[in-house]
């Protein structure tokens, strides 16, 4: 593999679970306040209720992140549209009665925002849980207004397969662990988009060029940003897309 040719432009920021520092992560607010921003993209999480209805949340678990408790995958969908999804332990009553959204619901909000485009995260457990085939099948059912503008992604390798055969759409995978053991298995896969943890990266030099874009997340520093893309990162997926973006603007006003 050619190491990544550097460009000149900035990095295009990921909206990682909408703007998640002002708003509940993977909620309506908080993507519509993405793509508000002028953003292209965003990223979110999805699982499925019991009875096979896809939510956008990241855990398994309702504790983190709503005013519930319970595994999400044992619920039905009629006791899941009520809860709300809030983030109290992040932000008091500040977002009080922010509904748990089913992903349908991100779809129709979508549709306000023609430009936007989505990359969207086949999690783990419910995979497991539900089955990687009916999972893949119920997203891409629920998406079918605008599967044009998503990107299906997932740290499960078979997920991506199925997603990219049953969708015929780009695909990324997310993965962890040694940045040398990724790159034989990206090599394989040869997804359109690779994400990672910029901590996983080498800590210095150009990154490998391949079939993918790379995409690394935790980023919210406009040097770090700056830093990565310079090595060949196109997309910087950041919690606080709004700060990066202003601190983006506001470098290229000095240069300007």
């Amino acid at each position: 593999m050619k190491p990544a040719p550097a460009r000149p432009d900035p990095p295009e920021i990921v909206a990682h679970r909408g703007d998640a520092e002002h708003f509940p992560e993977n909620s309506l607010p908080g993507l519509e306040a993405a793509w508000r921003l002028g953003l292209r993209y965003a990223e979110f999480d999805i699982q499925l209720s019991a009875d096979g209805v896809p939510y956008v949340i990241h855990d398994a678990s309702l504790d983190r992140t709503t005013n519930a408790t319970g595994d999400l995958r044992l619920m039905m969908s009629g006791q899941l549209d009520g809860i709300d999804a809030g983030e109290p332990r992040r932000f008091g009553i500040r977002h009080a009665g922010t509904r748990l959204p089913r992903l349908a619901a991100v779809v129709e909000l979508m549709k306000r925002f023609p430009r936007a485009r989505a990359f969207v995260e086949l999690k783990r457990a419910s995979l497991v849980h539900h089955g990687r085939e009916h999972c893949v099948e119920r997203i891409l059912e629920t998406l079918a207004g605008v599967l044009k503008r998503c990107m299906l992604i997932s740290f499960d390798l078979e997920a991506c397969r199925l997603a990219r055969a049953a969708s015929g759409r780009p695909i990324g995978w997310v993965f962890a662990g040694e940045f040398a053991a990724a790159l034989p298995l990206l090599e394989d896969l040869r997804p359109e988009f690779a994400f990672c943890d910029y901590r996983l990266l080498p800590a210095s030099g150009p990154l490998p060029h391949g079939s993918w874009t790379w995409a690394v997340y935790e980023v919210t520093d406009e040097r770090l940003a700056r830093a990565l893309h310079a090595r060949g990162v196109t997309l910087v997926e950041s919690m606080a897309p709004a700060r990066l973006k202003a601190q983006l603007t506001r470098g290229l006003e000095q240069q300007a």
